[in-house]
């Protein structure tokens, strides 16, 4: 049985501007040590309008959030050949440097503003590199859906004041989850779009959600976050045949960070 949780105000932003968060139980992989088995995540540098955070999925495809993929002043969809991938960075330097050739988002997805306050369960996007990384020091990461309220997970992630090495969260709740969104207690902040949310169970490490936005919760700081389960096996089946790719939760309030604009929309989440 399923507990319906109403949540008054809920309003979403995509983390691309420079507005700092509180952190808690962040490590940053500044060495190779820390950062063994996590090469395969990476900052997305989006042609000169700030960057996003990736993961290989395969050896030719990145894993991030759709609304990467778009300007945030003007709207316009940003040419996937300007973006790079640069796997594993750490101190401004990566293990590996590759292009973008071709990126697909689900077909019913809509850029609508950084601060529009609406939150989409599309809000997923598949870039092909323009080569394969194959490496035995970069593993891409499997997928895996199912992921419910109550889990844990963990998040790794790049942000704009830490920018030059990723951070590992090993450890937050999902709080709940409806309708293909996820809310998380995860530190993220602006930069940490796209960034994969991890699965340990069964002691795999597997990618069950990436980054949308993120949120405050009755004071709190929390994350949100997209499931695949519905938008991942469209997008591998198109970008496989080429079609249309772009060359516990309590009631209380939960607000999401702004950037000068907030909008305040109701929601519901629910947890077993």
């Amino acid at each position: 049985m399923r507990q319906a949780i109403a949540v008054a105000l809920l309003v979403l932003v995509a983390l691309s501007l420079p507005v700092r968060a509180d952190r808690h139980d962040l490590i940053e992989m500044v060495t190779g040590d820390d950062a063994r088995g996590w090469e395969a995540v990476g900052r997305l540098d989006l042609g000169g309008r700030g960057f996003c955070t990736g993961a290989l999925i395969a050896p030719d495809l990145v894993l991030t959030a759709a609304h990467c993929l778009y300007d945030r002043d003007s709207g316009d969809r940003i040419d996937p050949t300007e973006i790079e991938f640069k796997a594993g960075m750490r101190g401004g330097r990566a293990l590996a440097y590759r292009g973008i050739r071709r990126a697909l988002t689900p077909e019913g997805y809509a850029f609508v503003g950084t601060g529009s306050g609406a939150a989409s369960a599309e809000d997923v996007a598949l870039l092909e590199l323009a080569q394969p990384i194959r490496s035995a020091r970069i593993i891409p990461f499997e997928t895996v859906t199912g992921v419910s309220a109550g889990a844990q997970v963990g998040v790794v992630s790049y942000a704009h004041d830490r920018a030059e090495a990723p951070s590992l969260q090993q450890t937050c709740d999902v709080l709940g989850e409806e309708n293909g969104l996820l809310v998380m207690g995860c530190d993220v902040d602006y930069g940490s779009s796209g960034s994969p949310v991890f699965s340990f169970e069964g002691g795999e490490t597997r990618i069950v959600s990436v980054v949308s936005a993120k949120a405050e919760m009755d004071g709190r700081n929390v994350a949100i976050g997209v499931a695949l389960d519905r938008p991942l096996p469209d997008l591998r089946a198109r970008m496989a045949t080429g079609t249309g790719a772009f060359g516990g939760l309590s009631t209380g309030q939960v607000r999401v960070v702004g950037a000068g604009q907030r909008t305040e929309i109701g929601a519901r989440f629910v947890r077993p």
